[in-house]
Order: structure tokens, then C-alpha cells, then sequence
């Protein structure tokens, strides 16, 4: 579970002191920043792209020698996961994250984590191989479902993608990502008035995103009248 990998990656930098230090000397300077990164969006809100938040080369070199000097260290396997991810190089993350799974087949964020990658990469028939078991594991996830979602509507499977989508907001009914895409989705099968009501929903909580969203419905509404 995400608490889990949490919990054994800060197990793994206090043990390791220079990858403390280079997490500290990075937050000394950029700071902390709160969001969910994690979170694929669709239309032109976009998917959002992976931060390096390990730009220390020094802690790459540092993982990569305890993941070569013990393989099976699943902690250090993980971690190398999520530094390649943050990358960008989500190809080398996949096979990482795969080698976490073969070790460890219930460590359940993983395949939240390995779908999202396979989205980020447009193999979206993988991610929703891959998100369809994360969401097994993390039923309560909504940040899953959204994902699932996506890639669902990349396969223009789009009742799936609907079924999804209502179920990250049945989870969290003020996920202003989610809301969006379904409203967009709506608009992809002709249903405007089921867009406009998730437009009338997101404009209560989240102003910004709900007058992207009524853009795109005044650009679909003007093609239907001409």
C-alpha cells in the first residue's frame, strides 16, 4: 500500500546517510510542494508530467549500486522505480517496477504506479491491464480509477471509461480532475447536456478548471448549431 512504500523509502534514506543529505540539500533549496502528481488528466488540462524530486545524481549512483550489490532488495528496487519515473524514463521504471512485483506481488502501489507509467508512454492497452489490477488492490483509490479512465478513452472504450471515471467520483465526489474528464468524455459521445451538468457540479469548487471546461462546451455547442 501507498503507506507502505512510504514507509520503506524513509526507511531506506535514514539508513543511507548521503541520500539524506541530498534530499535535505535539495529541499534547503526548491522547498516543498503539495499535489498530486500522480493525476492524468484528459483534454487540454494534459497529463501531468513526472517532477525529478531526486535530481542528485549522487542518489541514483548510490541506489543503483545497492540495487546491483543486492537484487532481490526490493526497498532499493522501488525507490529506482520511482527515480526513473520521475525522469521520464518510464520504460526503465516499468521493468523496475516488475522486478518490485516478482519479488513482491501485493505491494499494491506498484501497479498503480507501472499503469501510470504505460500511460505516459501512450501504451494504453498495457495501462489498463496494469490500472485494472491497481484498482483491485486500491479499490479506494480514486486517483486509480481517473487513470483507468484515461486510458480507457485512449482505446475509445468510452463507456468504460465513464464507468471509471463515476467511480473515482463516487470516491471523491470533488476530484475536479476526474469531473473534467468525465464532462469530456460526455462531449466524445455527443452528450452535452450530461457535460454541462458536470460543468454546473465543478464550477461550485474549482473556478479555474470549470471555465476550461465551459470553454470547451461553447466551442462543441457552437458546432452543433452551424
Amino acid at each position: 500500500m501507498l503507506k507502505d512504500d512510504l514507509q520503506s523509502t524513509l526507511r531506506l534514506l535514514f539508513q543511507q546517510p548521503l541520500i539524506l543529505m541530498g534530499l535535505c540539500l535539495l529541499l534547503g533549496v526548491y522547498g516543498c510542494e503539495q499535489g498530486d502528481n500522480n493525476t492524468d488528466t484528459a483534454g487540454s488540462v494534459g497529463n501531468e508530467q513526472a517532477t525529478n524530486a531526486y535530481s542528485s545524481e549522487n542518489v541514483f549512483e548510490k541506489v543503483l549500486r545497492q540495487v546491483q550489490a543486492d537484487p532481490q532488495n526490493e526497498d532499493a528496487l522501488y525507490h529506482l522505480a520511482d527515480l526513473y519515473d520521475r525522469q521520464g524514463s518510464y520504460q526503465k521504471a516499468v521493468d523496475t517496477y516488475r522486478q518490485v512485483l516478482a519479488i513482491n506481488p501485493e505491494r499494491a502501489y506498484v501497479y498503480f504506479k507501472m499503469g501510470t507509467a504505460y500511460s505516459r508512454m501512450g501504451q494504453a492497452a498495457q495501462a489498463v491491464e496494469v490500472l485494472s489490477q491497481a484498482t483491485v488492490h486500491l479499490p479506494k483509490n480514486p486517483v486509480a480509477w481517473n487513470n483507468l479512465g484515461i486510458a480507457y478513452g485512449k482505446l475509445e472504450q468510452l463507456d468504460k471509461e465513464i464507468e471509471a471515471l463515476r467511480r473515482a467520483l463516487e470516491i471523491r465526489p470533488r476530484y475536479a480532475s476526474a469531473r473534467f474528464n468525465l464532462a469530456m468524455t460526455y462531449l466524445k459521445k455527443g452528450d452535452t447536456a450530461a457535460a454541462r451538468a458536470q460543468y454546473e457540479e465543478l464550477k461550485t469548487f474549482d473556478g479555474t478548471m470549470a471555465q476550461e471546461l465551459l470553454s470547451r462546451l461553447g466551442d462543441e455547442e457552437g458546432q452543433q448549431t452551424r
